[in-house]
This record gives structure tokens, sequence and C-alpha cells, in this order.
């Protein structure tokens, strides 16, 4: 008994007879790609901002735009100063932890599929996975950082009138940004941290008023947070296009077609 429970087990080692790897391969590849692409598009420090034909649209990787606000003009992308917290964010949630734990750590790689032997195993109690605490103060920057989007989804339906007034008006870079921040929205409100703040200190939901209040609210966020993985990647996804249309769009490679 002693001699089998020591023994070493091969990684990747599992009963399983589908193709288990394609998901954590797909899941590391993805990662690696938006990565990348976050990081090169925010040390560019150009090209966020699309304001031809009165058009205002601004990058959700340079939101809020600092140096307009400050009236300052750093040496460096100011990008690096916004995109933390986002990043921050999903780099400490719960489905992106079990995601990229799979993918690169390999641990494990997938359900019933052996990972790489630990002989000492303390889960997120020390370092360096213990800062995954962070996860609900990163929930409050991002918080704050998508109240400014929303700003910016609703500055793009104002244009500015060959008069040199201002217009409503819709372009297809206004209804790439709102679709942008409603999936980061409901990416960002599914969270578990919220629907602890919201409803976890409390140890009966029918005790009064607020209570149940608080616990409509909390089945709310439930609502959000049982497709939180699907929301975790529509929105990832959306918030790269909505960088690579913006960019595209101020590079000059085609002219945002106005709707109305």
């Amino acid at each position: 008994m002693e001699a089998a429970s020591t023994r070493s087990v091969r990684v990747g080692r599992t009963s399983r007879r589908d193709a288990w790897w394609i998901s954590p391969a797909l899941v590391g590849f993805a990662l690696v790609a938006f990565g990348t692409y976050a990081l090169v598009v925010a040390a560019l420090g150009a090209d966020y901002l699309y304001t031809e034909r009165g058009a205002h649209y601004l990058s959700p990787f340079y939101s809020p735009d600092l140096p307009s606000m400050l009236g300052v003009d750093p040496p460096f992308s100011f990008a690096f100063l916004v995109l933390w917290a986002p990043l921050g964010l999903r780099a400490t949630c719960y489905y992106y932890r079990k995601a990229y734990y799979r993918s690169f750590l390999l641990a494990p790689p997938a359900c019933a599929v052996a990972g790489p032997e630990r002989k000492r195993y303390r889960g997120e109690a020390g370092l360096p996975l213990v800062l995954q605490n962070a996860h609900r103060y990163f929930f409050y920057f991002a918080t704050i950082v998508l109240l400014f989007l929303w700003y910016d989804a609703f500055r793009a339906f104002v244009f500015e009138s060959p008069s040199g007034g201002n217009e409503l008006g819709v372009g297809l870079g206004t209804l790439v940004l709102v679709g942008n921040v409603v999936l980061l929205s409901l990416f960002t409100f599914g969270c578990n941290s919220l629907r602890h703040l919201v409803g976890g200190r409390l140890d009966c939901f029918s005790c009064s008023r607020a209570a149940l209040s608080r616990h409509a609210v909390w089945r709310g966020i439930t609502v959000l947070n049982v497709r939180h993985g699907q929301w975790a990647w529509f929105s990832l996804a959306s918030v790269a296009l909505a960088d690579l249309y913006v960019r595209l769009a101020a590079m000059g490679v085609f002219d945002d077609p106005r709707i109305l």
C-alpha cells in the first residue's frame, strides 16, 4: 500500500479517450494572443482616437483619456496607467484562474488528467498565489474604468456637425463601442466578488426588507455569474475588436460608416 501511494504518476495520464488536450491548448493560445496584443497596442501609444467625420471614438485600452483629463503628457504610453485594473481583474478572476492553471501550470491539465507531482501543496495560501486575494480590489478599480467606458460609449453618439456644433448620430463605431461595454458589464457584474459584497455576509435573506432587497440583487448577479465563463471570453474578444476597429479607422485603413 505504501509503495502504491508514493509511486509517481506520469503527467497527462488518464483513462479518458476524448481529445481533452484541445481545450487547454486553445485557452492557452487565446490568452497568450490577447496578452501579446494588449501589451503591444498599449506600448504604441498612438492611433487610439478616431475623430474623422465628426466622430469621437476612444479605444477601450486608452480609457479614461488621462492626458486630456489631467492636462499632462507622460513620457510613456498612458495606457499602462489604466490597463492594470481590468487586466488585474481578469488575472485574478475565479474563471480565468481555472483556465490558466490548466493551460500553463497543468494543475491539472483537465478533469481526471494527471498533472505534475507536487510535494507540498498549499493552494492559494502561500506566495505567489496568495496574491489572488487582491481580486476584490481589482474589481473596485475595474468598475471605475468601466464607468469611463460607458461615458465613451455615450460620447460616441455625439458628432461634430459641419457648422461646428454637436449633433446626435450613430456610426458603426458607436455600435462597436456600445456592444463592447455591454459585454464588459456582463462580465464585471457577474463577478463572485460582487455576489459576496451584496449577499455574502447575510445570514438571513428574509429577516428584513433590506435583506430581501439585497437577496433580489444577489439573485440577479447570480444569473450573470452562471455564464461568467462565457462573458469572460465574449468580453475579451470584444475589447480587442473594439480597439482594433478604432485603431484601423484612426490609421486611415477605412472610414467609419455613418448610419444615422
